[in-house]
């Protein structure tokens, strides 16, 4: 397998230089050469295969020989080892929580996936030039990749966070790890953040100084394992009678661009709706045909405060570049923090569900589209524990929530972090901190 960059002005590169480099020299986000359909004997019998079989073979032709079977094997079970249980809230909608891993959030795959695929490139190589991961976190992210990759050999992994933009749970779990971790508080956003990873990667100055990949979803190997749970709940709901649909809390797209790469692998669902927060750029674009980035706007959804998202590159490569093809596929909705909250109360009070305001956007547009499509089943994405948002939560609620084994064991750790404000200060601390 190859790939090539999105903006068609680099080479074609392996997965191993893929991974490495994160974005390509132009600017552009790596894509698989092809993609092949999975067989249909692959579905009929997928429920009786076990989460690492299925994983193999969703994931199997995006490594091809770089990576062995019998590697590779070990590798998702590691990443796989925890639950991705789906609970129904009523005749026609579930949830599917993706927050049972040790940071307590959707990344958490995608995040240990990459680490030991680095992990074992550096290995088969012997490579004694350390690579830097450098990542922009809204939230979940950062503690995702600072967990997935904590004591990995030869990696350095920087963090950079809006300061005083992510909750103290998602601050404590990439503050506090030390060892090969770095945070960076930056003085700004998270489009701030993004910008100055992707003006790092570009730096001829820090070429040769620092070997620079990213753990952002843009990274080919954080993006594709995110694949999995998708063919892990049609295995669970295969028996269901009608259309499936899923609904995804969306800020970089990462993730719902995922399941649509699940989809192209042949995976029947009918249709993606994206649920977003005041940062609407696509439910927008879904309605004007006219795609326009703007500055984020900060919302108690934090992880969702996208105002650029990278991913949809590669959402419109799947869909052709046809923006009716797309439309065809995907339908948008935004709520207001009011809405939110209201969607919080509204699952606790009627079916005793305790939902963090990023799945409860997913049920409200899922419940959006539910209600115009009754044919259909819809799943929304449950993506972190509402544990980590306490300080939005309506009290009432949050009173309730029990503190996880995961969350307890760093609550008593001192944050570490660097201040900076501007990228000249990012650039001194990458040249000047081998």
């Amino acid at each position: 397998m190859t790939y090539f960059s999105l903006n068609h002005n680099s080479p074609e590169v392996s997965l191993e230089e893929a991974v490495i480099r994160g974005l390509a020299p132009d600017k552009g986000l790596y894509f698989p050469k092809t993609i092949q359909q999975l067989p249909d004997s692959f579905f009929q019998n997928i429920e009786n295969l076990s989460h690492v079989d299925i994983a193999y073979e969703a994931i199997k032709q995006f490594v091809g020989n770089e990576i062995p079977e019998e590697d590779l094997k070990p590798i998702l079970k590691d990443v796989l080892s925890f639950d991705f249980p789906i609970v129904e809230i009523d005749e026609n909608i579930a949830s599917l929580e993706l927050y049972h891993g040790p940071t307590m959030a959707f990344k958490d795959v995608g995040a240990r996936f990459m680490a030991r695929c680095l992990g074992y490139f550096n290995s088969k190589n012997q490579n004694t030039n350390k690579i830097t991961v450098l990542v922009a976190t809204s939230g979940d992210t950062g503690g995702a990749v600072a967990s997935g990759f904590l004591g990995v050999d030869g990696v350095d992994v920087v963090i950079l966070y809006p300061s005083g933009k992510v909750s103290d749970i998602q601050e404590k779990q990439l503050t506090t790890l030390g060892q090969n971790i770095t945070a960076l508080e930056v003085d700004g956003v998270f489009d701030d953040c993004q910008d100055m990873v992707k003006t790092a990667f570009l730096d001829q100055d820090l070429k040769g100084k620092r070997n620079l990949t990213s753990a952002n979803s843009i990274n080919i190997a954080r993006w594709l394992p995110q694949m999995f749970y998708y063919f892990f709940s049609y295995k669970t709901l295969k028996q269901k009678d009608k259309k499936l649909v899923f609904s995804v809390p969306s800020g970089n797209y990462g993730n719902i661009c995922a399941g649509m790469m699940a989809q192209k692998l042949g995976l029947p669902i009918h249709h993606f709706v994206t649920g977003t927060n005041a940062n609407n750029i696509i439910p927008e674009y879904l309605k004007t045909g006219n795609y326009l980035t703007k500055a984020s706007i900060a919302t108690i959804s934090n992880a969702m405060d996208v105002g650029a998202p990278s991913n949809f590159i590669r959402i419109e490569a799947l869909h052709n570049n046809n923006f009716e093809q797309l439309r065809a596929n995907l339908s948008g909705y935004s709520y207001t923090d009011s809405e939110t909250l209201d969607a919080i109360n509204f699952l606790k009070t009627q079916y005793n569900y305790t939902a963090d305001p990023h799945g409860s956007i997913g049920y409200l547009a899922l419940k959006n589209y539910i209600t115009q499509h009754p044919d259909s089943y819809g799943i929304f994405l449950e993506t972190a524990h509402p544990i980590k948002f306490l300080p939005v939560m309506p009290k009432q609620i949050a009173d309730q929530i029990e503190m996880p084994s995961q969350i307890k064991s760093i609550l008593h750790k001192e944050k570490k972090s660097v201040k900076i404000s501007s990228y000249n200060q990012l650039k001194h601390f990458l040249l000047n901190n081998p």
